[in-house]
């Protein structure tokens, strides 16, 4: 399971702070990913990183965005800067590749 905390409204340029607390599945060994879900699209991966803390971005969030992990709080985190009114959607967390259990995400609004 997943629980994705840390959403909001912000303006453009601004940050935000992403939390996913996850269960049930051995957290450390598992590479770990935020996808994505804007307006009318599909979930997309945005961020991912292994259990040996590489990471890899998406080309739009790349210089922007900011994945981490915390093995031991079973936590990923997602650091997001400069934000764009095109950021916001639906946030989540999720293995990678991706289980078939979603959590209820976190919702970013970019708006002025």
């Amino acid at each position: 399971q997943f629980a994705e905390t840390g959403g909001g409204l912000v303006q453009p340029g601004g940050s935000l702070r992403l939390s996913c607390v996850a269960s049930g599945f051995d957290f450390n060994m598992r590479s770990m990913a935020w996808y994505r879900q804007t307006s009318g699209t599909e979930r997309e991966l945005i961020a991912g990183i292994t259990n040996r803390d590489d990471v890899k971005y998406e080309d739009s969030v790349s210089g922007r965005f900011t994945i981490s992990r915390d093995n031991a709080r079973n936590t990923a985190y997602l650091q997001m800067n400069r934000l764009k009114p095109g950021d916001t959607g639906v946030y989540y967390c999720n293995m990678r590749p991706h289980s078939a259990t979603w959590g209820q995400g976190t919702r970013v609004t970019v708006s002025a």
